[in-house]
């Protein structure tokens, strides 16, 4: 049975991770007393006693964790930013990387919650040479405020009402850039303009295009195509077909590990909108971990999932 230790299993994803895992007779999880939890030398010895440690930590600390592995055997996905785009890591989105990479690997970086909904939509199209690398793309999003951690929550939960809507990182620098371009196959850094909301999950993230723009300029439906032969088969992810409705909610997906996938346009004018919904807290985070968690384990993909 596999030994599964959460580091920082305090903190937001720590705790929807153990409730995936709680209850299932695949995985044996680790769990230090409250007195142990920051205790240098348990936290030590935990991680090296399991098979798989995940961590929820901060990136200097997430940084620190793997360096107290000091056997060939304690594999790691890491949930913090620390090594998303670094060498040797292989990028926690089995649909995008490949199951079987995921499944292999040693060190697993999961993807942030924006990136995930970004790269579902552009990794597939870039590959099939629908979008070039190249392509100055922008990207709009929206997240509930649990994607900030227990600092956000009690500032939307304890303190007075804040506003509705928070637009944020004005400066364009907001860390999930760098895995964006990197994990979708591009070139040139998207611009980047997210927003939390006061609901306490969920997540829409847009990328709009002019078809123009695109080689070829393909219609809407040879896009939405490309993206549901990408996924065709996934548990996980699909692409949806026709939707009529007139708006679409950000809890849409919240409380699930799913992902899906909408391509809407104005074929007249050339325009498209390439639309993910997902849970910030599921396949944006905990949900992903778990999904690489079972791949690594040798188990089903969708063990403990919310689908």
């Amino acid at each position: 049975m596999t030994k599964i230790f959460v580091d920082g299993a305090a903190g937001t994803t720590g705790l929807q991770i153990r409730e995936r895992l709680a209850g299932r007779r695949d995985v044996e999880t680790i769990v230090l007393p409250e007195a142990q939890r920051k205790d240098a030398g348990a936290r030590r010895d935990a991680i090296n006693a399991a098979d798989i440690v995940v961590l929820c930590l901060p990136d200097d600390a997430a940084r620190e964790a793997v360096a107290l592995i000091d056997n060939d055997t304690t594999r790691v996905i890491d949930a913090s930013t620390a090594h998303r785009v670094a060498p040797g890591w292989i990028y926690g989105f089995p649909e995008v990387s490949g199951r079987d990479s995921v499944a292999g690997a040693k060190r697993v970086s999961n993807p942030g919650c924006y990136s995930t909904g970004f790269i579902a939509l552009i990794a597939p199209l870039v590959k099939a040479g629908l979008i070039p690398a190249d392509a100055a793309l922008m990207c709009n999003a929206v997240s509930g405020y649990s994607g900030g951690g227990k600092s956000m929550i009690a500032e939307f939960e304890d303190g007075p009402a804040p506003t509705a809507w928070r637009s944020y990182a004005l400066k364009l620098n907001h860390k999930h850039v760098p895995e964006m371009r990197e994990r979708s196959g591009m070139s040139v850094a998207p611009i980047f303009a997210p927003a939390v909301v006061n609901l306490f999950s969920g997540m829409i993230v847009e990328v709009p295009l002019h078809l123009s723009a695109l080689p070829g300029q393909p219609t809407i439906a040879v896009l939405r195509e490309a993206l549901a032969d990408f996924y065709r088969g996934s548990p996980i992810v699909s692409v949806v077909p026709s939707y009529d409705e007139g708006t679409l909610a950000i809890e849409r997906l919240a409380g699930t590990d799913r992902l899906e996938l909408f391509v809407f346009g104005d074929e007249e004018n050339g325009q498209v909108r390439l639309v993910a919904a997902l849970d910030n807290l599921g396949k944006g985070a905990a949900g992903a971990a778990v999904q690489s968690l079972n791949l690594m384990a040798g188990l089903a993909e969708t063990e403990g999932l919310r689908l």
